[in-house]
Formats: structure tokens, sequence, C-alpha cells
């Protein structure tokens, strides 16, 4: 079973054991942060240093200066690793001990971006505005994560792309000293304080017959009851949110709210991949974090699982907690058309909650529900044991793998 583990460029620069650390592991591939949101990252065996601080998004590449001249929205230059490109030196070390090197771009996730233009980012229905999350239906946002993508996508010695928040971004985020917890919202409840109402949006909104002062007054009615401390409905599941919002805003309310954003989300999805390809050579793989809930927002945005197939060659699926948690997240994109990629994304780290030491067994229950490659997050930040486990349990894929093809007459490196 293909296997990948994510990294990023200082995990890299600066430590020259680290290529053949993770040659070692087992994996075939290495996706590498070519675009990345800001973060405060361990690096547990880098002689040099143990904590990255990376203060804001950038290109941990050079951007091309004509390719951004005179646009206000622009990605930002880095300077917490002490090299003009980290992502090409990184690739370059990696691709010298064999592993295949693809891109890992964020895409609609930029906090720095949002604060410095501040009516390019999703509002609430209350007029907050989110600034960690640019809004995908504005058409300078659109033309920003378009060229960003075919830039940061196809860097030399990149062989694909893995594009994370491709897609609408909403309430959730990881923010410094957080204080949300107070209140517990739910998925239907989220997803109101995620639905947008900038100009555009409520523009959008008009197009389909909704009022945009109606919308407002109907999210703010739904939530009412969450302010006052009272559960409000949310189903469990994925199915079971959208049926909770539909009942919140009342079926005519939502569908035209879902129709608008699937709109704005489809048309940027295929945008963006649109412009990879046109950038990237032949055989340039373009697979998208994608969740099988088209309403669901975040770094795994919501996609139609059947509609994906019809400009992504794959899609990276996070596979966190327990069997049945699996099987619904992957389930959906079982039908799928041959020689595209479902990739069962694991946590291998412990102390972010990953459970490395039942990563073969995990991995072969994802095989089982369709997925026919494995992401490992996340190869920099995991302990020396954490990375122990990982190479046990490749080592025993790998072995079982290997005794099916036999038995059957297959190919052993291309056997789940």
């Amino acid at each position: 079973m293909r296997a990948a583990a994510f990294l990023y460029p200082w995990d890299v620069v600066g430590d020259p054991d680290a290529p053949a650390r993770l040659a070692e592991l087992g994996v075939q591939q290495v996706t590498l942060a070519a675009a990345y949101h800001s973060t405060r990252a361990l690096t547990p065996r880098h002689p040099r240093h143990r904590i990255v601080t990376a203060r804001h998004s950038a290109a941990l590449y050079p951007p091309d200066p004509d390719r951004w001249a005179g646009r206000a929205l622009r990605p930002y230059a880095q300077d917490w690793v002490a090299d003009p490109d980290p992502f090409g030196t990184a690739a370059r070390a990696l691709a010298a001990v064999g592993l295949q090197v693809h891109s890992w771009v964020v895409l609609a996730h930029n906090s720095r971006l949002g604060a410095d233009h501040p009516s390019s980012v999703v509002r609430n229905a209350y007029g907050d505005r989110y600034p960690w999350a640019p809004c995908i239906a504005r058409p300078e946002v659109r033309d920003y994560l378009v060229r960003l993508a075919a830039e940061a996508a196809v860097r030399p010695g990149a062989r694909g792309v893995e594009l994370e928040s491709c897609g609408w971004y909403g309430l959730a985020h990881l923010h410094g000293h957080d204080k949300l917890a107070g209140v517990r919202l739910g998925g239907a409840a989220e997803y109101l304080m995620s639905v947008c109402c900038c100009r555009v949006c409520l523009d959008g909104y008009a197009e389909l017959g909704l009022d945009g002062a109606e919308l407002t007054a109907a999210v703010r009615r739904a939530l009412a009851p969450v302010w006052a401390g009272a559960a409000v409905p949310d189903g469990g599941g994925r199915a079971g949110e959208w049926a909770a919002v539909e009942e919140l805003l009342g079926p005519d309310v939502a569908g035209a709210v879902r129709a608008w954003r699937d709109r704005a989300a489809g048309e940027v999805q295929r945008a963006v991949v649109r412009a990879v390809r046109d950038a990237a050579p032949d055989g340039f793989r373009v697979l998208l974090h994608a969740d099988p809930a088209p309403h669901r927002c975040g770094p795994d945005a919501g996609v139609d699982p059947a509609a994906v197939w019809t400009f992504a060659d794959g899609v990276v699926v996070r596979c966190a907690g327990d069997a049945a948690a699996r099987a619904a997240a992957l389930g959906p994109f079982a039908p799928r058309p041959a020689g595209t990629t479902v990739a069962a994304n694991l946590t291998v780290v412990a102390g972010m909650g990953g459970a490395p030491d039942r990563l073969a067994a995990d991995a072969a229950h994802a095989a089982a529900l369709g997925a026919d490659e494995l992401r490992l997050y996340h190869a920099g930040l995991a302990t020396a044991a954490d990375l122990a486990a990982v190479r046990g349990a490749l080592r025993a894929l790998n072995r079982s793998a290997g005794g099916r093809a036999q038995g059957s007459g297959a190919d052993p490196a291309a056997a789940c």
C-alpha cells in the first residue's frame, strides 16, 4: 500500500540525516509543505533547533513577482527558515534518497491575509469577520487561490500536489488562546456560524431568491437558543448535521444557502485544479483534502463524493476516530473511476491523538473500505517511538501485501 508522510521543509533544511530517516520509515513519498498557514511546530530531532514559529501564512519558496504584480492579495514571504527556497532545498534532499516529493498547498486559510484585507473574508450573520477564512465566493479571493495553487503546486521536483482548504473555511479554527468552548455548538450550529453573509454572498443568495435580511434573521433566530444555553438538534454524523440545519433554517432557506455555497466551492475547486494542470507536466497528480459532506468547512473541504472524480485525481480523507468514523469518512468515496486515488489520512503522532501502534490494523481497515494509499500525519512532529511504530507497521503491511500478491500472481508493489 503506497504510503506518504507529511513534512515541513524546516524538518529537512539543516538536518542532513532527515532524508535517510524518512526513507527508512518505508514510505515512498513525502508530501512537503509549499504554502502553509501560521504554526508553532516541534522539531524533536533537528540538530539546530527544537521549535519553529511560522508567524503567518507564507509561501515556502520564492514567489514569482511577475505573477503577483498589481494584485493586492498575494502570498507572503517567510523568514523563519534561513534558506531562500526551503521547499526546493528540502525537495532535492528527499529526492536524492529516492523519495518522491509532492507539494502540500494550503489555500483558503490565511489569517494575515484576512487581517490585511478584511473585506475579503467570511462574515457571519452577526457581522463578525473571520480573518482566517477568505471568502471563496469573492472574485479577488478566487484569483488569489488559483494563482497560488498553480505556483505553489508545480515546484521544481514535485510530482504531484495535495490541496488543503480548497473550499469554504468557517468558524472552526485552532486559534491562539481560544475561548469558544464555553458554548457547545455541535455541527449544525457551527455550520450556521460559518455561513458567509458578506456583500458578494448576499447578492448570490438573492440570485437564488433568498433575501439577505431574511437569511441573517433566520440564522440569528436559529442560534438564539444556543446562546441561551439550550441544546440544538444535531442528528449525529454528516447526514444528521444537514437534517438539523434544515430543521433550524427551514428547508427552503437551507437549500438556497447550500446551493450558493456548493456552486462557489465547485467553481473554485475546478478552477484551481485546472490552473494546476495547465502549469504542470504530464502525469502530475492533483489530490484534494476532502470531506464527503459538501456542507462541511475547514482544511478538509466538503465535496460531492461523486462529482469530485470529474476534475481531481484523488482525495485525501482524514480518518480520525474509531472504525465507524473511518467508515463514514471513506465509504462515500468508494464508488470511483479506475485510476483515481483515495488516500486515508491517519495521525501517527501519539501526543496529538494518533495511534501509531494501531497503524497496521487501521490501514488494513481503510484498505477494506476502498482506500488505496496512506497519508501519515506527521513525520516531522512524531517522537522516535512513534516513528519506530510506523516503521514496523509499514514493514508488516508490505510483507502482507507481498504474500497476497505472490499467492495471486499480482505485482507486490501494486498490492494493498
